[in-house]
């Protein structure tokens, strides 16, 4: 579907002038039409749809404009700055490393790879013994079918090779996440599709009502899959675009249905992991420990690094120069990803997480009770939140109250992500994990006004 865009069109606003937001121009900035405007003729129209703010500068939780505006940071980019944007210890440990003389080695050793791979198998859940490094989310799942599909065929043979996910999930926009994922009208220009690839109904208890475990395997029965057909299960441990989690006793039924029939529960962390939802990781929420695990976004501190993990008999099941990737382990990138894990740990930014987490969702189920009739749900956990919007007294989601919603709060000095999920009718929140109590407050109470204005202009 596609979604409003941002017109260019600047709109007066309200003058802000507060410790952490500055509003004093018009939204968007008379001046950045032309920058804008090229953006627009000389890319494509994909890359549009984003709130037009001209990034200039990003520090903490604070984004900054050229034009002398300031937004507290309810993005992360898109969850992907969890330690801060651009804190001192990364700018020295990138400076550190740009001034080494080495930036790029391929595949050949470097330092900065050898001490990320071995941190990042000290603190992953039971069972993690190697990282392949790559560099986005999408090519971290595509490796992780891949591993699936061909662990699958060694010990099951060839029919072994069905990937099971959940409507609704994403793995990211490259042909074979795109398969994987459970988003149709994303599959619809690959036309054939791989019939290897099954979803089932994603038990969220909003959308779909039915949370029991059993529906996963009637519905493998119904498309007639056979579990000894299976060779993996891809997860989200939140599903992306609605914040939703997996009831607990479900995601347990479905480790031991995987550990039955000899199938790999692959984890997809890529927007959950290093501390997002109030834990290292957000798989353990539920207590069981995945076969694989795939990590990104909020593992390289701001850079492009991503990484599949799991257990050596998956991980070496190919041979030297047989699974690469151009710029896996690239020292600059492993550099960031090493400082920000790094701050995650020593500023317990996982514990951050945890206790804003309480605070936003409890002011948020505030402004839910509120307008029951507009806000359908409020999913997440930790430092991730999603406002799922509707049409009035029904589930349908409302685009339109959403973009509204994200427009207002871009003019109050709340930086937001444009709406997404099931109709476009997500609102999401997720602030960097080194976000205080009175900055997030404040950005609450902006995100609060903008719901009660878009509410009553409709």
């Amino acid at each position: 579907m596609a979604y409003k865009n941002f017109k260019l069109l600047p709109k007066k606003t309200e003058k802000i002038e507060t410790k952490y937001r500055r509003i004093a121009t018009e939204i968007p900035v008379p001046e950045s039409i032309p920058l804008l405007k090229d953006l627009r003729k000389y890319e494509p129209l994909s890359m549009s749809g984003q709130p037009l703010v001209v990034w200039d500068n990003a520090s903490g939780f604070i984004v900054s404009d050229p034009y002398g505006n300031r937004w507290i940071d309810f993005s992360s980019g898109v969850l992907v700055t969890n330690s801060g944007h651009l804190p001192p210890e990364l700018k020295r440990g990138l400076i550190s490393q740009i001034e080494s003389g080495m930036i790029h080695s391929y595949c050949f050793p470097n330092e900065p790879r050898a001490r990320l791979v071995k941190k990042l198998v000290e603190i992953a859940p039971e069972g993690m013994e190697k990282v392949f490094l790559l560099t986005t989310g999408a090519e971290a799942t595509e490796n992780a079918v891949k591993l699936a599909k061909t662990w699958g065929r060694k010990i099951g043979g060839d029919e072994k090779n069905v990937i099971v996910t959940f409507e609704g999930a994403f793995h990211g926009r490259t042909m074979g996440s795109q398969l994987a994922g459970g988003i149709p009208s994303l599959k619809e220009w690959i036309g054939t599709l791989d019939p290897t690839f099954v979803q089932v109904p994603f038990p969220d208890g909003y959308f779909n009502p039915e949370t029991d475990f059993s529906a996963f395997t009637d519905t493998l029965k119904k498309k007639g899959v056979e579990g000894s057909k299976v060779a993996g299960v891809m997860v989200e441990s939140y599903q992306g675009g609605i914040a939703g989690f997996y009831p607990e006793a479900y995601m347990k039924s479905l480790r031991e249905w995987c550990t039955q029939n000899g199938a790999l529960l692959i984890d997809d962390e890529v927007q959950a992991g290093f501390g997002r939802s109030g834990r290292l990781f957000s798989i353990e929420h539920y207590g069981v420990v995945p076969d694989i695990i795939c990590l990104g976004k909020g593992m390289g501190g701001g850079l492009p690094i991503s990484a599949v993990m799991g257990n050596s008999k998956f991980m070496d099941i190919y041979g030297p120069g047989e699974m690469t990737s151009t710029h896996s382990g690239n020292p600059l990138t492993c550099t960031s990803s090493l400082v920000s894990i790094d701050l995650i740990e020593k500023k317990g930014l996982v514990e951050n997480s945890r206790r804003m987490g309480d605070i936003l969702h409890g002011e948020l189920k505030k402004i839910k009770d509120k307008h029951p009739d507009f806000i359908g749900a409020v999913n997440g956990k930790g430092l991730l939140a999603a406002v799922l919007f509707s049409e009035k007294g029904v589930k349908t989601p409302n685009h339109d109250l959403a973009f509204s919603v994200v427009e207002k709060c871009i003019q109050k000095g709340l930086m937001l992500y444009a709406p997404l999920g099931p109709g476009g009718g997500t609102v999401k929140m997720n602030p960097p994990l080194i976000i205080e109590e009175e900055a997030l407050m404040e950005g609450i109470s902006a995100f609060s006004e903008a719901v009660e204005e878009s509410i009553m202009s409709r």
